[in-house]
């Protein structure tokens, strides 16, 4: 069974015709997880991009996730089928539900096991979270078995490293995946991240994706930009030392990026 490649391609914000071509470049550069999501309102361009590239659907690793408004009985797995169609794919690998649900009328208990009907269905070979508390961790476990989340995707850059949450997943075996790991492009004005870049003769968004390997952290980050995209991948060529992993951990001052009002309370 196809893992997931600790670097993959996100597609938040990326619309339309811009979604299309970022991916298309991405795939072509050689990246073989593609991550995006209902409420991106991009799998069809998505679908599009995997379907003219040539590259057998067993070599890729295809990520959506549930919207938080197609969590109820009647429009879960109806919702699962629309993003399987746009994306022009039988299944997908991994599917997340993308934010724990803000109401009091849903509960984990109740739409979690949707999650693995889809799985048992054939809609999906993995199922996960995403943005989900140690709290809501803790329940999922408990609603889905242990072994069951394959991941919880998070907000994770060096200036918001959410400790305690990823000690909590590896506690439980369950992955970490990555977003927005360069802050929105916060990583590129960082002195620390700059000074270690130009000892390697690299880029400072190399640098961070090295030092998530490093940690055993899966990432997705995303640009429309051919070149980036080509030095994302090749983030492989540099080896951070000891110190260098030391003084990026040291960037953490826990400022959070995303945080929508629907979000849960954070740890």
């Amino acid at each position: 069974m196809k893992e997931m490649p600790q670097l993959g391609m996100g597609t938040f914000r990326l619309k339309d015709d811009a979604a299309l071509n970022a991916v298309t470049d991405a795939l072509a550069v050689g990246f073989r997880h593609v991550d995006t999501a209902q409420i991106y309102q991009n799998e069809e361009f998505v679908g599009d991009a995997i379907k003219t590239s040539g590259i057998d659907r067993s070599d890729l690793f295809i990520t959506t996730k549930v919207w938080y408004e197609s969590l109820s009985e009647d429009k879960f797995i109806p919702s699962i089928h629309e993003s399987l169609s746009k994306l022009k794919v039988e299944h997908v690998d991994l599917l997340l539900i993308h934010w724990p649900y803000p109401g009091d009328d849903i509960s984990l208990e109740d739409y979690l096991p949707r999650l693995k009907q889809a799985k048992e269905l054939g809609l999906t070979r993995h199922i996960g979270v995403s943005n989900f508390t140690i709290d809501q961790i803790k329940r999922a476990e408990e609603i889905l078995g242990k072994g069951e989340i394959y991941t919880n995707q998070i907000e994770l850059h060096p200036f918001m490293q959410n400790r305690q949450v990823v000690k909590a997943c590896e506690e439980r075996g369950i992955g970490i995946t990555a977003y927005m790991p360069f802050a929105v492009g916060d990583v590129m004005k960082d002195d620390t991240l700059n000074a270690i870049a130009d000892a390697h003769n690299t880029s400072p968004a190399q640098v961070v994706l090295s030092w998530l390997d490093k940690k055993g952290i899966n990432t997705i980050p995303s640009s429309t930009n051919k070149k980036h995209l080509e030095e994302n991948f090749s983030y492989t060529d540099i080896s951070l030392s000891d110190d260098e992993l030391y003084r990026i951990d040291e960037l953490d001052n826990g400022v959070r990026i995303v945080d929508p009002d629907f979000a849960p309370k954070w740890d």
